[in-house]
């Protein structure tokens, strides 16, 4: 089926259920909110996602808990499970859904990481996938035997090699060498399977690897980064990519950006997928689900939460100021040594003085006091209106390449997916852009990408990794 207006055909939508982790996105304080350890709460959520047929689950990693005036920051939710344990729990009560970890290339080790998914791929029958992410400040490092923090020109160059030196371990099982012949006694076609030798700036290592291949090949790879190190990354080495782009516009920049980067490595469109993060507030009708936004982001931000988070930019104690009036007076501190240690406000506010003045002019034009600036500052991508609108407004933006689709991030767990699920996905299934059942076991069968057999990636592929 083509779309009428360009001739092009009609994209089918992939869709994605994030469990939301250590973040404000989350209305913990909601009573329908559950618990975000308890493993009841992870199978909910997996199993609402399995049965509207999503692609995949998501789970982020927080690798240490986030301060801010040397406290634990706990307006957020805090801890989360061991991401392994709680797939391969999930592995155990789900058939469908992709099982997708958020693993740190900072802090870990080829071996032991690539060993964990190829465990899983197998435990889940084809369903793992891996989010590969690096670490950048020395805070969370404090937690590991590194003691430290990679420089940022540093991070994305071993995270390129951890990624490859990891599909190396993959790949040193071709996925024959097992035939179990009985009668023969031979196990093993190839008793050099496994073995593997990689030799590099940031690893040196050799032995044979103890997993064999497993159900897709290799799991799928993800990767969350805007920068431009982040897109070269996702375009070499990904098969999916987070982004955050709100907007139609900044979102189809972003898509034919990064997937017109992928011709230099001998890849081709359909190879990576573009996945922005998106919540949605549903109502019965779009002026009740507007209403409903409306209270869902003054609960994510309270008074507390809007004086913490500008703490962040100012860099001071600002307790005795009142979250309902006028931005203060005074300016940011800046420094290296700030309140909020372990938040990403240290990046995205580098020039906090010119931050502070644009928020100054931002609040005295609108007249938004301390809380409402915070609040439209902070809000992200989102999907509000009847289920008809946000099922129109969702396919109208992957029809228009503004993403492949889209990981929701709902705002009570575990059950805030299942309205989504009721009715927004039987209007996308009636739309045509969506799966009435999966036809396929695998992850990469969900996503429409290949099962890369052992050693067959592009050269230009390898030489940027």
């Amino acid at each position: 089926m083509n779309r009428p207006e360009t001739g092009k055909p009609v994209k089918q939508i992939h869709l994605a259920a994030h469990f939301p982790g250590v973040n404000n996105t989350t209305v913990w304080s909601d009573p329908r909110a559950g618990s975000h350890i308890e493993f009841d709460s992870f199978a909910h959520f997996a199993r609402t996602a399995e049965r509207a047929k999503f692609d995949f689950l998501f789970l982020a990693e927080g690798l240490r808990l986030r301060e801010q005036g040397g406290r634990i920051y706990d307006l957020d939710v805090v801890g989360r499970p061991d991401t392994f344990t709680v797939l391969s729990a999930l592995a155990a009560v789900t058939e469908r859904i992709g099982l997708t970890g958020t693993i740190n290339s900072t802090f870990n080790e080829p071996y032991e990481v690539a060993r964990q998914f190829a465990s899983l791929d197998h435990l889940s029958g084809g369903r793992a996938a891996w989010n590969v992410v690096t670490s950048w400040d020395a805070f969370t490092g404090e937690n590991f035997r590194r003691g430290g923090f990679l420089p940022e020109e540093e991070r994305y160059s071993r995270a390129e090699e951890f990624l490859a030196t990891a599909i190396e371990l993959f790949d040193s099982w071709t996925g024959d060498e097992i035939v179990a012949d009985r009668e023969s006694g031979v196990f093993l076609k190839d008793a050099r399977a496994g073995a593997f030798a990689h030799r590099g700036r940031h690893f040196d290592i050799a032995g044979r690897f103890n997993v064999p291949r497993g159900p897709q090949g290799r799991p799928v790879v993800f990767q969350a980064g805007d920068s431009d190190e982040g897109r070269e990354f996702a375009a070499s080495s990904a098969d999916a990519i987070f982004s955050r782009h709100s907007t139609l516009d900044a979102g189809r920049d972003f898509y034919a950006d990064v997937k017109g980067r992928l011709a230099r490595y001998g890849r081709t469109p359909d190879q990576l997928l573009i996945l922005p993060a998106a919540t949605f507030v549903l109502g019965d009708t779009d002026a009740e689900a507007q209403e409903l936004a409306h209270e869902v982001r003054r609960q994510q931000v309270s008074g507390r939460t809007a004086i913490a988070y500008l703490e962040q930019v100012w860099n001071r104690d600002l307790s005795g100021h009142d979250p309902d009036g006028p931005l203060p007076d005074i300016d940011p501190a800046p420094g290296e040594h700030t309140v909020a240690r372990g938040r990403a406000a240290v990046r995205t506010f580098r020039d906090p003085l010119a931050v502070a003045r644009e928020w100054r002019e931002r609040a005295a034009a609108e007249k938004l006091s301390i809380r409402e600036l915070v609040i439209e500052t902070t809000a992200r991508q989102s999907f509000v209106g009847s289920p008809a609108t946000v099922a129109e407004t969702i396919d109208a933006f992957v029809q228009a390449d503004a993403a492949d689709g889209f990981i929701l991030v709902p705002h009570i767990t575990p059950g805030g997916l299942d309205e989504f699920a009721d009715t927004v996905v039987p209007l996308l299934q009636e739309r045509g852009v969506f799966r009435h059942d999966y036809t396929g076991t695998t992850l990469r069968d969900h996503l429409g990408l290949a099962h890369p057999d052992a050693g067959t990636e592009p050269e230009t592929r390898r030489a940027a990794s």
